[in-house]
């Protein structure tokens, strides 16, 4: 198991909470939740190791086209990058838009 914490500014705070995906099956879960602060703070816990740099990869794309401020943790059991930005996606829709 390896975690991972990024921190990244922003401005855009989030309406509510979100939380789409679940653990299982190659699959991952991600919860949004509002941040008080100017910052994204993405917390990453995946069974699939040696991979930090396509993470990386992946929320640095997400956030600099979406500068949400939020607390994100993301629960991960071997999904793929693609899918990855797919539910960031979803729970953006969730909580940032009616």
């Amino acid at each position: 198991m390896e975690s991972f914490l990024f921190t990244l500014p922003a401005t855009i705070k989030i309406r509510r909470q979100a939380h789409v995906g679940v653990v299982g099956s190659g699959d991952l879960e991600i919860i949004l939740e509002p941040n008080d602060q100017a910052v994204a703070e993405i917390t990453i816990r995946t069974g699939v190791t040696g991979h930090q740099a396509s993470w990386e990869a992946v929320i640095q794309r997400f956030f600099k086209q979406h500068d949400l401020a939020a607390k994100v943790k993301i629960n991960d059991f071997g999904a793929t990058p693609g899918m990855v930005a797919v539910r960031l996606a979803q729970a953006m829709e969730v909580c940032c838009y009616d």
